[in-house]
């Protein structure tokens, strides 16, 4: 994979026509498909159809790869596509302006209540542009942006119109607002977004309800229960539920539970500082997790600290997630990092604070298995996505592994969590379709989106000042 082929390899990488991956170091995440230290991966129609050693010599797939482009990744690690389960999208244009956020109301203060209400259906669809983008930039193949400005069905269309031109496989988890004046065509306007837009993009488009533990931060009408559940099972769709922490989000999980509207369509986000209890119930319902590393400890939710031993403890895998760019980073590879070292430090803690030897401590393999096929599972696409496995979806990432920064590979997935950075990641592939090639997001003017973002990120600030 070179820049000076770029072009005509590029031209073939189209999701149809049979292609082959071949000679990198491929990590499945998938146990039922072995490693390779060398090895290929067969494409056509944007699935994967063979993982194997040396698959020109396999009389199965032999005279189908006579025609495939191939395409030579000695040097590289071919991995499946990271899957973020969950970010506010929209948010993209004020990245950073709060690193130092101090507690959740102080975000939901600003960003929510201030920032929200000026935004137009067009800055809705360059701030979820450029999360999207940069999302496969950095490797992220699969996006839940959990839209919580949905102030009129044009904000909504807007939206989903980003993740589809993006080429990204987007979750659209769509909600109202928290505050300031809207339309209120919402939740009654999902019939519609389901009808027009589940599905479409060849699939990559799948649409999600969105809501909020509680009415505390919104009030009732953006609050899950046994009305919304309906509606989500009448239309057919999964449910994403944010801030989920603490004892008030304990006691009404169990609530769902006796109700029967918790079980695995529904996503649960953050579930820092929940009870036992309310992890029995997520464990015997099948509800998904997805925890956000860095946001439930920079910005300081509830406890603070991500829930990864407490869902272990229950057999739930979570997934992994990005939150808000306006105080956080927003790269896949960051949030297994900090989650692999909270939770080792965690166990080692615990062992010299009660005298006992260390717990058990998570690995590289699970935080990759996390970012990857947890995620997949947690946001209702784990037949779809997340692993290298033949009869999946082509959503691959390729990253050098003859870098500065990861030379020598001596372990992939080593080097994939602890090595790797957006750099490394040479190539992303969605249904087969190159969306980054050479280091170089595919059809993307970045001139052109940067003065966008900055012309979006000034009408909104004249906005507020009145």
């Amino acid at each position: 994979m070179t820049r000076s082929n770029t072009g005509s390899v590029l031209a073939s990488i189209d999701g149809v026509g049979p292609l082959l991956l071949t000679g990198a170091a491929i990590v499945t995440v998938d146990p039922a498909v072995p490693d390779l230290p060398a090895g290929d991966v067969f494409i056509e129609g944007g699935r994967i159809v063979a993982v194997g050693a040396d698959l020109r010599s396999d009389p199965e797939h032999a005279d189908r790869l006579r025609t495939a482009t191939a395409v030579d990744l000695r040097g590289r690690i071919l991995a499946p596509g990271f899957v973020d389960t969950h970010r506010h999208a929209w948010q993209s244009q004020f990245r950073r302006s709060m690193p130092d956020v101090g507690d959740l109301a102080s975000y939901v203060g600003t960003t929510l209540g201030e920032i929200a209400p000026a935004y137009t259906p067009q800055d809705m669809l360059i701030g979820t542009r450029l999360a999207a983008l940069a999302a496969l930039d950095c490797g992220i193949t699969t996006m839940l942006d959990f839209s919580h400005n949905s102030r009129s069905a044009a904000h909504t269309d807007a939206a989903i119109e980003a993740l589809v031109a993006s080429g990204i496989r987007g979750v659209h988890a769509s909600m109202a607002p928290h505050f300031g004046s809207w339309d209120e065509q919402w939740p009654a306007d999902l019939a519609r977004i389901v009808a027009d837009r589940n599905g479409m993009a060849g699939g990559r488009l799948t649409v999600r309800m969105g809501m909020l533990a509680d009415g505390a931060i919104g009030g009732e009408r953006i609050a899950y229960g046994v009305e919304p559940a309906a509606l989500a099972r009448d239309l057919g769709i999964g449910v994403s539920i944010d801030a989920v922490f603490g004892g008030s989000s304990s006691a009404v999980i169990l609530d769902w539970e006796r109700q029967g509207i918790l079980g695995p369509s529904v996503e649960l986000i953050h579930a820092t500082g929940l009870t036992g209890d309310a992890w029995r119930a997520i464990g015997d319902t099948g509800a998904s997790v997805s925890l956000a590393p860095t946001s439930d400890s920079q910005i300081g939710l509830e406890t603070a600290v991500p829930a990864i031993d407490e869902a272990l403890a229950v057999g739930v895998r979570p997934g992994l997630s990005i939150d808000v760019e306006v105080a956080l980073a927003g790269d896949m590879i960051t949030q297994m990092r900090v989650l692999l070292a909270i939770q080792r430090m965690r166990a080692v803690e615990d062992g010299a604070r009660t005298g006992r030897p260390a717990g058990p401590r998570i690995t590289t393999h699970d935080v990759l298995e996390f970012a990857t096929h947890a995620g997949a599972r947690t946001v209702g696409l784990g037949d779809e996505t997340g692993s290298i496995t033949p009869g999946k979806r082509a959503d691959l990432i390729i990253v050098d592994a003859e870098s500065i920064a990861t030379m020598p590979r001596n372990d992939a997935i080593g080097t994939l969590v602890l090595g790797a950075g957006t750099r490394e990641i040479e190539g992303v592939l969605v249904d087969g379709i190159a969306r980054k090639w050479a280091g170089e997001l595919v059809g993307v003017d970045v001139d052109r989106l940067r003065e966008q973002v900055i012309a979006s990120r000034a009408a909104i600030e004249g906005r507020l000042r009145g």
